[in-house]
């Protein structure tokens, strides 16, 4: 629930600020009032140490207003992995964070920040080089400073970046590495919030002189985006030449992708290469059995059977469909049961080994309401697209079409597949609305 106090100081600074300002940096705020003092929450570290640094001011000004007296200011980032250690640049004489007294606070800060560590990754023989790798970069036995990870949804690639981070920060806590991660979204966005705010040697200063690690999650919305590229390119030889380790993540192999320029293309090929397959039946199963122990259920041999047998080609549904199993048994207060795991395998995608780019082209119809041949045209109606985008997303994850197949059998060029899958992969991601209708959706398909 929003403070009222917050609210009549956010009032009274969305009138006071140039309203840029206000957008970009107040609203996105959250308060709280602790002994006496206002505690304001940023959604990462980079918004509040610019909120610190240029607005906290006039913050106090706006709630003496609103108060009467002026409170103490102090802005805190919200817990989560957004952008971990993002150093800022120091002033002449001003000793630098890891020599600060809160030195050891951070750096436990940022360990609990990555939810996931390599103890949790079960290895098997679809993501064996893929965990090989990221540990040599973490422990400088791979031959390469740089990794690139490719994967479809939900099988691993995420855990392993956010382990790597972990391990780098625990493990190198004495000489208190600079680890960055984010995705390539969220790297735009701050480097056009930089622009916008005249900031830009800053934001340079940040990504290429105080990072050792830089951890970047879904490489593939760079596509198309040539200034962006630009950034990156000078980020990533600026970092090289510092002798830095760099992390990609995507969902396509850098020879899938499309609209890029030909010195980041050959940048982004330069390091390992590892992918990530879907995991089989052995490989599910214990990954069930693991998580199972993780949140301590108790899980009957053949109902982890059952859901490794029937949910095949994501593990978030997998962990998913088992929390919601114990969940339910609670609630009955029963034990697991054949039963029990049946009804709760409903409302999950059971991937059977039937499913086609024929049912997949029915299903995407009904879906959206169309017939076969809009799919095929060249209609730009939004319903369209959409309808399109999805096909290209199911064919990827339930078919062994190639992209440049999957782009023939719906008469669209390799760019434009990519590019649409990558738009649904992002509304589920972020759970818009649209996302998460896509995902209710997609998980009724096969049935």
């Amino acid at each position: 629930m929003t403070n009222p106090t917050w609210t009549q100081i956010q009032s009274v600074l969305e009138r006071s600020l140039n309203p840029g300002l206000y957008q970009v940096w107040i609203k996105p705020l959250a308060a709280a009032f602790e002994e006496g003092g206002l505690v304001l929450k940023a959604p990462n570290e980079f918004v509040a140490a610019w909120v610190r640094d240029r607005l906290a001011d006039s913050v106090a000004q706006a709630a003496a207003q609103v108060m009467g007296a002026t409170p103490r200011i102090e802005v805190r980032s919200a817990s989560g992995p957004v952008a971990v250690s993002l150093a800022q640049p120091q002033a002449d004489g001003e000793a630098p964070a890891c020599e600060r007294p809160a030195a050891a606070r951070e750096a436990h800060d940022l360990a609990a920040a990555f939810r996931f560590s390599f103890d949790q990754f079960v290895v098997g023989p679809s993501n064996a080089l893929a965990y090989e790798a990221s540990l040599g970069l973490c422990r400088e036995t791979l031959s390469a400073s740089q990794l690139f990870i490719s994967a479809g949804p939900g099988l691993g690639k995420t855990h392993l970046s956010q382990a790597m981070g972990r391990l780098l920060v625990d493990r190198e806590r004495r000489r208190k590495p600079r680890v960055v991660y984010l995705t390539a979204e969220e790297f735009s966005s701050r480097l056009i919030l930089s622009i916008k705010m005249r900031e830009v040697e800053r934001f340079k200063a940040q990504f290429r002189e105080n990072v050792d690690i830089l951890i970047l999650e879904d490489i593939h919305f760079f596509q198309g985006k040539p200034k962006l590229q630009d950034e990156l390119l000078n980020t990533l030889s600026a970092l090289q030449s510092r002798g830095c380790r760099v992390v990609f993540t995507s969902s396509f192999l850098p020879k899938e992708l499309t609209g890029l320029d030909s010195q980041l293309a050959s940048r982004l090929c330069a390091g390992f290469v590892a992918t990530i397959e879907q995991p089989d039946h052995q490989t599910r199963l214990n990954i069930l059995l693991s998580k199972a122990r993780i949140h301590q259920v108790l899980l009957p041999g053949d109902v982890a059977g059952l859901l490794a047998d029937r949910i095949r080609a994501d593990i978030r549904q997998l962990e998913s469909c088992l929390q919601n199993l114990a969940l339910k048994a609670r609630v009955l207060g029963q034990a697991i049961s054949m039963e029990m795991a049946w009804d709760v395998l409903r409302n999950y995608d059971l991937e059977q080994p039937a499913v086609g780019i024929e049912q997949i082209v029915e299903h995407v119809c009904q879906m959206y309401d169309i017939i076969p041949e809009h799919l095929h045209s060249k209609s730009r109606k939004r319903q369209h697209v959409m309808a399109r985008n999805t096909a290209f997303f199911l064919a990827r994850k339930h078919t062994c079409l190639s992209l440049h197949d999957i782009g023939q059998r719906f008469n669209r060029r390799h760019s434009t597949v990519v590019k649409g899958i990558t738009s649904v992969e992002r509304q589920l991601t972020l759970q818009t609305p649209l996302g998460r209708q896509l995902e209710a959706a997609i998980d009724r398909l096969a049935q």
